[in-house]
């Protein structure tokens, strides 16, 4: 199959996002009180206020744009506590009791979203399968015996696994964890929602945060300057949007992912599987509501705002992939997703920072959100209402434990950040903005001056500032997404400004030629 038949789709649809019973919600014009503000409808944000209201707290959830619409729609779906090779890492990092700690907090996660959706009767393709990590290569083969020994060392359900594997090329080696699952988080979440507005929860969309006004009384100021007072808050928006509490933009690095779903002629893999050799590949199935199958293919990683070239380019090259071994048919879907990585690969779940209380925070999932989400909910409504949770100290925030490899990663990327200030300042664009083509986007040269220029489909020219509202790095035109992508710390915004991922919370400047 050429590039030319491929036929990846021109508009990115996530798969997930496809399902279309999803309620819609208000948008918050006036201000309100209640005792628990949550920002941010995703997993870890709708798992917390379905448990605190189930616990009898008045509850408002607030999101940016719609429901479920950010990282947790655009996921691969797999509910695992098998996250790459990480538990040699962590062994080494924390010790054996934490590192075992990780793997139940994750177990627990999956087990809550198992047995909510047989509670509550919500069908969202929940199955168990085996999670398999496999090397094409001599050195990743070497990295998953290690791992191997882990498992032994830490009593974890599997171990070495090549000839279980049965994929359609040859690989190096593998290895197992058993029971893991996979699942239609839309489907789940749509059903949790429509749970806790009947527990007595309030919803509301089209609602972004920008700032919370007081760490002692938190007060919760929206972009149209509405007022949500709350007794605490959790902010679950993935990247936080109170940032600069926290030096969070200083502590996570982040990584933008792209994935295919397509019908294929071969036979499906029967369980999931992530490579651990470069790039990146992620296999799972999922399957309709008519009985149909495709093939999910998920891959061809790069730091946000940091890509070469037309990212559209990284769909085919999942696409060729997927053609040569299990032969595509067509590609329905395609989406791509951003996720934060922590200084040691272990989430922030808890109190933002020290004399912050009142303010919670769950971000840094690293590429592994669904266990950890819902890890989240159940720690944080803990927290609130003083239960005590045996995971706390492992995802504090604030935990101050930074390992040598910590350090120089912290160094390195901030020094990435600086240098980016730098570069983004010193580039000049090579285009006019009257030579753009329809559907083109490039940094181009206007008679104000240097803009970031865009020509849509029907030949209007839109027109912004490039300069990212965040913290001033100069954002990157992304073909594939149509969007101005910060390679500073991963905002996102549309081709007319609108912000569409944070830390920022400020649309780009619109210029008018």
């Amino acid at each position: 199959m050429t590039n030319e038949n491929m036929n990846i789709p021109e508009s990115k649809e996530s798969y997930w996002r496809a399902f279309k019973d999803v309620p819609n919600y208000p948008q918050l014009q006036k201000n309100e009180s209640t005792e628990v503000g949550v920002v941010g409808g995703g997993i870890a944000g709708i798992i917390s206020a379905y448990l605190l209201a189930k616990a009898g707290k008045k509850v408002t959830l607030i999101d940016a744009g719609k429901l479920i619409d950010g990282v947790t729609g655009y996921t691969t779906a797999k509910i695992s506590a098998q996250h790459d090779l990480i538990y040699s890492d962590l062994i080494k990092m924390s010790g054996e009791v934490e590192a075992k700690k990780y793997y139940d907090a994750n177990i627990e996660g999956l087990e809550f979203i198992k047995n909510t959706a047989k509670e509550l009767g919500i069908d969202c393709d929940f199955e168990h399968h085996d999670a398999f990590v496999y090397a094409n290569t001599e050195a990743g083969a070497k990295l998953i015996e290690q791992e191997a020994e882990a498992y032994e060392q830490l009593g974890l359900p599997g171990g070495l696994a090549k000839s279980e594997a049965e994929l359609p090329f040859d690989i190096k080696e593998a290895i197992v964890m058993r029971d893991q699952a996979q699942f239609h988080p839309v489907k789940f979440l749509a059903g949790l929602v429509k749970e806790f507005e009947r527990l007595g929860g309030t919803v509301y969309e089209k609602t972004r945060a920008i700032k919370i006004l007081s760490k002692q009384d938190p007060v919760v100021q929206t972009e149209n300057m509405s007022h949500l007072s709350c007794e605490k808050v959790i902010v679950a928006t993935h990247y936080p949007f109170n940032d600069a509490d926290g030096m969070y933009f200083a502590r996570m690095s982040v990584e933008r992912s792209y994935v295919v779903a397509a019908k294929v002629k071969g036979d499906l893999p029967k369980h999931m599987y992530i490579s651990t050799d470069k790039p990146s590949r992620s296999l799972r199935y999922a399957t309709d509501g008519n009985g149909e199958r495709f093939l999910l293919i998920g891959g061809e990683d790069h730091g946000s705002g940091k890509h070469k070239g037309d990212t559209l380019e990284n769909y085919q090259k999942l696409a060729e992939w997927g053609d040569e071994y299990f032969g595509i048919e067509n590609i329905p879907y395609r989406w791509s997703a951003q996720d934060m990585t922590t200084l040691d690969k272990v989430p922030y779940i808890g109190t933002s920072t020290v004399g912050y209380e009142k303010i919670l925070v769950a971000t840094g999932f690293h590429k592994w959100g669904m266990a950890h989400g819902a890890l989240a909910g159940m720690l944080l409504s803990d927290q609130i209402l003083g239960n005590e949770n045996r995971y706390a100290s492992l995802y504090n925030p604030t935990r101050t434990k930074m390992k040598p490899a910590d350090m120089a990663s912290f160094a390195k990327d901030n020094a990435s950040v600086a240098k980016e200030l730098v570069k983004g300042k010193l580039q000049r664009p090579t285009k006019t903005a009257d030579s753009l083509e329809k559907g083109e986007g490039a940094s181009v040269k206007t008679s104000k001056g240097a803009a970031g220029g865009y020509r849509d489909e029907y030949g209007q020219l839109h027109l912004v500032d490039t300069t990212c509202t965040h913290m001033g790095c100069e954002t990157k035109w992304n073909d594939a997404e149509r969007s101005w992508d910060c390679p500073c710390h991963g905002s996102r915004f549309s081709y007319t400004g609108e912000v569409l991922e944070g830390p920022a919370v400020k649309p780009l400047k619109r210029i008018e030629e």
